[in-house]
């Protein structure tokens, strides 16, 4: 049963998996590596950044999700009677449930010269072993509901596998201490599959050597932590590094940790890269590095993309690795074929969605500060969004909210102006309307992730750069000469009735004082959730409304939407209303909301997307790419807003991106493909699954329409400049801006080549 409810698996994902194989991609490139060839991708333990590690599943599933030649790779374990199955740590009870099967199978064994506690295979038959124990997911932060659907997976199953197969040996020492022989098990493995032998103790290396043909299997020795001691030669790992012409006379390549060629320091930013790759292809050996998967953050740097660390890795101006192992073999895969080398091609499809910035690639930098937008900009951008504040001076500044204490340091400024108002929010803060321009530049921006359990993003700069008035702005816009802004019109209703302030006007005013009323050039986004904030700008034709839909929905019947015709060109719609995640993380269906809405002739924005892994749906395997494909190619969204647009461009600037490419037609590289929802989550068992959750509401009239807003008598001039800023200091204020965002990227020696 087992073994057809992975082939089931299997299947499914071959038909709507993140990546498939298409001839798009097999333009000849020329890479670093020793050979010439692209680098390989190495599946640890299969695809177990989602199965259990070295399940039967995480093998079959790693290969649809790969490129060509996807290499299986399997930590050797031996049972007492020398069968051998594959399974990372020697100790079996983290990821199986051995200890509940067997509670008095625990043991101490001293393994590389210390004492190591656990249930060791070493200690039960192959029988024992694989009838009755089940494996389990070992990483608190993957999912469960696959566990003990899968007995640990024998190398003789692997084998059967038409796919290359790596096997390491990381205890020989510790199977001879029980007189069980590594070493004979490989010498009698059939020459069709093997293709790598690694360990990491020499002593094995150069006893298997003379026992496999070594023009079809390659030997590479694995290494530790620099300080760890090789159990045959005594010597540190460190140590054998500095003389890689010795490693050669012994084996054909080195596996290596990551760190050892792109050192990340203690404050996780990346350092220099060491000449590694280059001593070893010089030596005339392979180098593959181990360490890699999507949702273990690696480096501040990469911004928890986790394309951005393969390409650095493979992808930069000196030197590529000739292979990199990982839990997600997708990432690891698309990043070969479908974004090395082709950043610095043009957008795919003049149609293809939007990329809409969220407060500037506020990911990187404190949202709505000039570094923000810089950034925003440098990495991509079409449209960059200012989410309009007013002060009680009447200035307009970008800020994602009216409350300044969540992203600046307005609560230690300002605490004596800490209040409740809840018209806008239900907690205290400090509003920008209660200050004065003067005051809040005296702030310091924040760099805090929206994320409810959120990572830190980017600390060595969380209060750097400054917040821009609407002016500055809309000047950098036009410097830059950005495809877009858009104006994001908030709290309309309450500055009018309660401050007497016209927020709409004065954006009226500023925008055309910036002469956008006056041009088709650049679009202009007017965004509010308040269809009467909308209607203030009706008459403008070259303005696009949108309105922004506060509630998660799960339908759009055709009343509402044509209430939202009436007032708007777009709307913008949150991912759930979308895509829903159920309580296990994963998606189950998808809304009907981008039909519903193209019908009418209405464009739909999805909002907000994130890199973090914590923000992803289990579907879409720890990886933004794999979101922002379903959205726009499986759902067919006109924009993404997001706060890394970097992320956003390489997919829209990817040949995989093209939605023409057509799956599975070539066999040498993939492209792009959507989640199909449910595909994963229905392969679990029933009794592993969380009760469904009712479906969200239907949208309805009266979530679109809303009252004319409050009158404002004797308002002050609308769109005045701020106090002691020039006009023309915007354009001076972009070459500095310029200077942080390239010092910024020295410090993260971010070298990769487009």
């Amino acid at each position: 049963m087992m073994r057809v409810i992975a082939l089931l698996l299997l299947s499914s994902l071959l038909i709507c998996s993140a990546v498939a194989q298409n001839p798009v991609m097999s333009l000849k490139k020329r890479w670093l590596t020793l050979s010439g060839e692209q680098p390989m991708v190495i599946a640890r333990g299969g695809f177990s950044g989602l199965f259990p590690d070295s399940s039967e599943s995480a093998f079959k599933v790693a290969l649809p999700l790969g490129i060509k030649d996807t290499i299986l790779y399997c930590d050797m374990q031996l049972t007492k009677d020398l069968v051998a199955f594959c399974q990372t740590e020697l100790p079996l009870e983290n990821s199986t449930t051995i200890a509940a099967v067997y509670p008095k199978g625990q043991k101490t064994y001293v393994v590389n010269g210390k004492p190591m506690q656990g249930w060791f295979a070493v200690d039960f038959t192959a029988d024992q072993l694989l009838n009755n124990v089940a494996l389990t997911q070992n990483i608190l932060t993957r999912p469960s509901i696959f566990d003990e659907m899968f007995p640990p997976f024998t190398i003789d199953d692997l084998s059967a596998i038409p796919a290359p197969i790596w096997i390491n040996v990381q205890y020989d020492t510790f199977f001879n201490q029980h007189k069980l022989s590594a070493v004979k098990y490989i010498s009698q493995m059939g020459p069709k599959t093997l293709f790598y032998v690694s360990s990491p103790e020499i002593g094995f290396l150069k006893n298997v050597a003379s026992l496999v043909d070594q023009k079809t299997v390659r030997l590479v020795l694995k290494f530790l932590e620099p300080e760890t001691v090789e159990p045959t030669t005594k010597q540190t790992y460190g140590a054998i590094l500095k003389n890689l012409a010795l490693v050669k006379q012994y084996a054909r390549g080195i596996l290596v940790p990551k760190d050892y060629i792109w050192p990340v320091g203690k404050d996780m930013y990346l350092q220099p890269a060491t000449t590694l790759v280059a001593d070893a292809h010089k030596a005339g050996l392979e180098i593959y590095a181990y360490g890699f998967a999507s949702d273990f953050p690696a480096s501040y740097n990469y911004s928890y993309d986790p394309a951005a660390e393969y390409l650095q890795f493979i992808n930069n101006a000196e030197f590529s690795v000739d292979g990199v192992m990982t839990d997600f073999p997708n990432t690891a895969s698309e990043a070969i074929a479908c974004l090395a080398h082709h950043q610095k091609f043009p957008r795919q499809k003049t149609g293809q969605a939007l990329i809409i910035t969220h407060n500037g690639a506020s990911g990187d930098y404190a949202p709505c500060t000039d570094l923000a937008y810089e950034k925003a900009i440098y990495d991509g951008a079409d449209i960059i969004d200012c989410s309009v504040q007013l002060t009680i001076d009447g200035v307009l500044f970008c800020s994602d909210s009216a409350d300044l204490s969540k992203s600046t340091n307005a609560l230690v400024m300002f605490m004596s102006l800490s209040t409740v108002i809840p018209e806008i929010q239900a907690q205290n803060g400090i509003f920008s309307f209660d200050l004065t321009w003067s005051q809040i530049q005296t702030l310091k921006p924040q760099l805090v992730s929206p994320l409810q359990n959120g990572l830190p993003r980017n600390p060595a700069y969380k209060d750097k750069g400054r917040l821009l008035t609407l002016t500055e702005f809309l000047d950098l816009a036009k410097v830059k000469a950005v495809s877009g802004v858009l104006i994001d019109i908030q709290n309309a209703v309450y500055l009018a009735g309660k401050k007497n302030l016209d927020i709409t006007a004065s954006v009226r005013a500023a925008l055309s004082n910036a002469t956008f009323d006056k041009q088709s050039t650049q679009q202009v986004l007017i965004q509010s959730d308040d269809t009467s904030v909308l209607a203030k700008f009706k008459d403008i034709p070259t303005y696009k409304r949108v309105l922004f839909i506060e509630e998660i929905i799960g339908d759009a019947p055709k009343q509402p939407v044509q209430e939202i015709k009436k007032h708007a060109d777009a709307v913008t719609v949150f991912r759930s209303s979308l895509m829903p995640s159920n309580a296990a993380g994963f998606t189950t269906v998808s809304t009907k909301v981008v039909d519903e809405m193209h019908a009418a002739n209405i464009s739909v924005y999805v909002s907000t997307l994130y890199n973090e892994y914590v923000a992803l749906g289990f579907d879409y395997f720890a990886d933004p790419l794999v979101e922002i494909t379903t959205f726009v190619k499986g759902l067919h969204v006109d924009g993404v807003v997001t706060e890394y647009p970097l992320t956003a461009s390489r997919y829209m600037r990817s040949p995989c991106s093209d939605p023409s490419s057509k799956p599975r037609t070539d066999k040498f590289q993939v492209t792009f493909l959507p989640v199909e929802p449910g595909a994963v989550y229905s392969i679990a068992p029933d009794d592993a699954r969380p009760p469904a959750a009712a479906p969200a509401p239907s949208l309805e009239v009266s979530d679109v329409v809303d009252p004319p807003l409050p009158e404002v008598t004797n308002a002050p001039p609308q769109g005045a400049p701020a106090p002691s800023q020039k006009k023309s200091s915007s354009t001076a204020n972009v070459a500095s801006v310029g200077l942080v965002i390239l010092a910024s990227l020295v410090l993260g020696v971010l070298t990769i080549e487009c």
